[in-house]
């Protein structure tokens, strides 16, 4: 059923939501599988808040049919999973581990049974500890060479049934915030410390190589995907986009946006989307800057069939300025509301602008939202059901917004709320909750949420409702 009101979507819309292996998927050591670097970060006291960790998750390896069909009830027509490179490659290379391959292939199964399209995120982070030990991960082109083989790998191997497969996710966010960590504002000129694995502390220069060998990996790989996979198979990278929101939309503070936007993604999506770092970029590094050859720079902006975003809070607010730049950075007010997660600025126009700065900035043939959502302070109510109403709220505000964007002319084609179910979020542990589905973490039951009829109700419209 496809609405035809004002706030309607494109016909072929894919509604979507989506996960990550290393939060959900459990079975840390079964069927063959390596120990990742979130498995050995996650085992160290005081890195996750609580002592959690992502040994059991939420069993998502024994009960993806279960998983599947709530999927379906709440009318998602495609779902975003990522593969674990080490359930696939114990060691990072070598011999692939067959019953690794196995549960994927029961996973497609089902979900193509119960009419969800299949998404495949090739890196979300969780790198095979062999790789961390035996090279320092992604400090070396060891890993970056891997990573290329693997994506080859798994596209031969299940392009038959993928479609569409992203590369890695959120360079910023596994570089930046795993090999240095880095701090977020929230509000009032406070800020938090946000760090991942491995939890390293690397200097500027050696910082700035691993960022170039993130992107060279996706290169890479992008272009063993192409020699591996069926005709027809698409690509493309999920990046976390820093998007800075002009003031006021006018075309001077919307020029002064455009500048921001492309030095906030300077060390990924820029260089990925044009081929070169900017030269404002490589001038502040100095002497810190990566190495790289013209060769690199070409692999690495090897066309793309779609770009993938993901799309949560404002990375800046600014407006026009007369210095070099273009745009001056405007402070943020102690009391500008957040979400359950306190780096979580809310400011649902976020999602108007990312889009359309992407499509201005560096005019993609497809855009699709990877990330969206929310933390909420999700407590079953006494008749058992979750009242989160301000994910609601927080939905269709965004989504508002999306759908302004798409009719302005962004070429979005799908929307993959941040996520399916709640899960282990990262260094906060299972407190955390992103979920359209509740998870009760002691008896891992699973129960939708009120987000969860609005989703249901606006997939089947097509519509914001």
């Amino acid at each position: 059923m496809t609405a035809t009101g004002e706030r309607s979507f494109p016909e072929g819309f894919w509604w979507g939501v989506a996960t990550s292996a290393y939060q959900i998927e459990g079975a840390w050591d079964e069927d063959g599988k390596g120990p990742s670097i979130w498995d050995t970060y996650a085992h160290v006291p005081g890195n996750i808040r609580n002592g959690d960790t992502g040994d059991v998750g939420n069993d998502h390896y024994h009960r993806y049919r279960e998983d599947v069909a709530l999927m379906s009830s709440l009318g998602a027509g495609a779902y975003r999973f990522s593969i674990s490179w080490p359930r696939i490659f114990p060691e990072g290379t070598g011999r692939p581990n067959e019953k690794g391959l196995g549960f994927y292939d029961r996973l497609l199964v089902e979900l193509l049974a119960a009419g969800i399209e299949p998404f495949a995120t090739l890196y979300h982070w969780d790198l095979p500890e062999a790789l961390q030990v035996a090279h320092g991960g992604w400090q070396s082109m060891n890993t970056v060479h891997a990573f290329a083989d693997y994506a080859g790998f798994v596209a031969s191997r299940f392009s038959d049934r993928v479609r569409h497969f992203f590369t890695l996710n959120e360079f910023h966010s596994f570089v930046d915030m795993g090999h240095r960590g880095v701090r977020a504002e929230v509000g009032g000129g406070k800020t938090v410390r946000l760090a991942l694995a491995p939890g390293l502390e690397l200097s500027d220069a050696d910082l700035n190589q691993v960022r170039h060998h993130s992107v060279l990996a996706h290169g890479l790989a992008t272009r063993a995907i192409r020699e591996r996979a069926r005709a027809g198979t698409k690509v493309g990278f999920a990046e976390n986009i820093g998007t800075a929101v002009p003031i006021i939309d006018t075309p001077e503070h919307v020029s002064a946006a455009e500048a921001a936007t492309r030095d906030l993604n300077a060390a990924y999506m820029t260089v990925m989307l044009e081929g070169a770092y900017p030269d404002s970029y490589l001038a502040e590094a100095g002497s810190a800057a990566p190495r790289f050859t013209d060769e690199e720079l070409e692999t690495i902006s090897t066309p793309l069939d779609f770009v993938g975003i993901n799309v949560y809070r404002p990375s800046a607010y600014v407006e026009p300025s007369e210095d070099s730049r273009g745009y001056r950075t405007l402070p943020v007010s102690a009391s500008h509301p957040t979400m359950g997660s306190s780096w979580h600025l809310l400011d649902p126009a976020v999602m108007y602008w990312a889009p359309r700065l992407t499509t201005s900035l560096w005019d993609p043939e497809s855009i699709f939202i990877t990330e969206n959502g929310c933390a909420a302070a999700d407590v079953p109510a006494a008749d058992g059901r979750v009242y989160d109403t301000d994910r609601v709220m927080f939905l269709r505000a965004c989504l508002t917004e999306l759908q302004r964007s798409v009719a302005g002319g962004a070429p979005v084609d799908g929307y993959f709320h941040w996520s399916a179910q709640d899960n282990l979020e990262w260094g906060d542990g299972f407190g955390t909750r992103f979920g359209l589905v509740y998870v009760d973490f002691r008896t891992l039951e699973r129960t939708p949420k009120l987000s969860a009829d609005w989703f249901r109700h606006a997939a089947q419209r097509n519509a914001v409702v």
